[in-house]
C-alpha cells in the first residue's frame, strides 16, 4: 500500500495546519481580510494565533500522502462549518463566500506555503547572501514555493446511506472518509500526470475504484454502481446525472447502460492485475482509457 504520515489528529489538526498556512488565522470576511496580503503574499506572521472561527473536532485528521505526482496533504474536518470556513480562509482568500451543500471536497493545488520558502532562505544564507535575487530566482517556480492540500468534509461518501451497503452508520463514515480521501488524490494524480486524459465521467469511475480499494482493500463493482445511482444497466437516480448537462431519462439510461460496461471491465482488470498500490491501479486504469471508452458515447469527449 502507499506511504501515508498521520501528521496531526483531533483538535490539533487546524493549529498544525495554521502554522503552515496563516490565513487560518484570519476570520473571513464579506471583502476578505484586510490582513491577507500581508500573511499570504508577504510571508508577514499573522498578528495572533486566534482560530475561534472554527469548532474543531477529535475526529479531525491530516494526513500527508506520498503520490506517483508528489506529496499531498488530505485533511479531514467533521464539523461542516469548519470545513468551509477553511476554504473560505484558503481557497476563497478569507472572503465569505457560499459553498454549495453539494461539495464535499476540494482539491488546493498551488497554495503559497512560507515554511517552504523560509527553509530555502535558511540553507541558502548559509553560502550566500544575494537572498533577494535568489528570491526572485526561487519563485518562479511555483513548484517550489507551493503545495497541494485536499479539504475534506465528513460523512457518507456520495450521500449513500448505510444500509444502502450493509454497514452501520458509523463504520460506513469511517470507511466513506477513506473512500473520499483516495477519490480526491486520484483526481490530484491524474490532473498532473495524465492532464491530456481528463474526462469528467471517467475520472469518476477511476477516483470511486480508487477509494474503494482504498477502503476495503478490494474493488466492489456493485458498490461502484450503488455510488453512481446504476442499477443494472438502468439509471435508478445518483451522482451520475451530475457529469452530463441532457438530464433526459432516456439519455441516462443509456448513460447508464454505458457506465455499466465500462464498470464490467473496470472489475475484470482488476481481477486480472492484483496490484496492492492504490495510486498504482490508478496509472493502470489510465492505461486503459482509451480501450475502454472507444466502443461508448463516452469516446466522443475523452
Amino acid at each position: 500500500m502507499n506511504k501515508q504520515v498521520v501528521e496531526a489528529e483531533g483538535k490539533q489538526v487546524l493549529p498544525y495546519l495554521a502554522q503552515r498556512f496563516q490565513q487560518l488565522y484570519l476570520k473571513p470576511e464579506p471583502e476578505g481580510n484586510p490582513l491577507y496580503r500581508s500573511v499570504v503574499l508577504a510571508g508577514e506572521d499573522a498578528p495572533s494565533q486566534d482560530l475561534s472561527h472554527f469548532v474543531m473536532d477529535e475526529r479531525d485528521s491530516c494526513v500527508l500522502l506520498d503520490t506517483p505526482a508528489g506529496s499531498v496533504r488530505a485533511v479531514t474536518l467533521h464539523h461542516r462549518s469548519d470545513f468551509e470556513t477553511a476554504l473560505n480562509c484558503i481557497a476563497m482568500k478569507t472572503r465569505v463566500t457560499e459553498i454549495p451543500a453539494t461539495q464535499g471536497a476540494s482539491i488546493l493545488d498551488g497554495v503559497i506555503s512560507w515554511p517552504k520558502i523560509k527553509a530555502h532562505e535558511e540553507e541558502y544564507r548559509k553560502t550566500a547572501d544575494d537572498w533577494d535575487e535568489e528570491f526572485g530566482r526561487f519563485t518562479k517556480d511555483k513548484k517550489n514555493y507551493t503545495e497541494a492540500l485536499i479539504l475534506l468534509s465528513y460523512g457518507p461518501y456520495s450521500a449513500v446511506k448505510p444500509e444502502a451497503v450493509g454497514y452501520e452508520p458509523e463504520a460506513w463514515n469511517r470507511y466513506s472518509d477513506l473512500i473520499r480521501r483516495y477519490h480526491e488524490c486520484t483526481h490530484f494524480v491524474c490532473r498532473r500526470l495524465f492532464p491530456d486524459q481528463i474526462h469528467a465521467i471517467w475520472d469518476e469511475l477511476a477516483a470511486d475504484a480508487a477509494g474503494i480499494l482504498a477502503a476495503f482493500g478490494s474493488y466492489d463493482r456493485a458498490m461502484a454502481e450503488v455510488f453512481l445511482g446504476i442499477e443494472g444497466e438502468h439509471y435508478t437516480k445518483g451522482r451520475l446525472e451530475n457529469y452530463v448537462e441532457d438530464k433526459d431519462p432516456e439519455k441516462l439510461n443509456q448513460l447508464a447502460k454505458e457506465v455499466h460496461g465500462i464498470l464490467l471491465n473496470i472489475e475484470k482488470l482488476l481481477k486480472e492485475n492484483t496490484v496492492s498500490d492504490v495510486f498504482e491501479t490508478v496509472i493502470l486504469l489510465e492505461e486503459h482509457q482509451k480501450e475502454f471508452l472507444k466502443d461508448t458515447s463516452l469516446a466522443q469527449t475523452a
